[in-house]
């Protein structure tokens, strides 16, 4: 796997190719008028990302129905000397449709505990904690 870089503007905005042409333009989002996300900020959406992507294959091949699929994710970070790392990351899934919430809170199981590459890459360091809602309901 391999993605490109290159500084598109004179202070810190880059934009950033994956092999397919697909882009994303990363920013420091405390200048004044970020037009990218941060670098900290992919991390998060990557871990939603994966585990989104795992979660609907796993209850499609279940054969539940799946009208509406949302995540928000929260991490807490920490000093560390100079840097700020996460400490800890929540991840809330929020479904919709005919969907078994027991599968429902399985399926977010399998994604962190066996699937999602991005949160394995994340252990031990960072704790990935996530809670399920679906149909308005948090399963527990």
């Amino acid at each position: 796997m391999k993605i490109t870089l290159n500084r598109i503007d004179d202070n810190y905005l880059f934009e950033c190719t994956n092999k397919n042409g697909h882009k994303i333009l990363l920013d420091n989002t405390s200048g004044e008028k970020p037009q990218g996300v941060s670098p900290m900020e992919t991390v998060l959406m990557a871990v939603a990302g994966c585990s989104g992507i795992d979660m609907v294959s796993i209850l499609k091949k279940q054969r539940q129905t799946i009208t509406n699929f949302s995540a928000e994710v929260e991490g807490e970070r920490v000093p560390l000397d100079d840097a700020k790392p996460f400490k800890t990351i929540l991840v809330k899934f929020f479904l919709e449709g005919e969907i078994d919430s027991q599968k429902a809170k399985r399926a977010a199981e399998l994604s962190f505990e066996k699937y999602c590459s991005v949160s394995k890459t994340l252990e031990p360091n960072i704790t990935v904690n996530y809670e399920v809602t679906v149909n308005g309901e948090t399963i527990k």
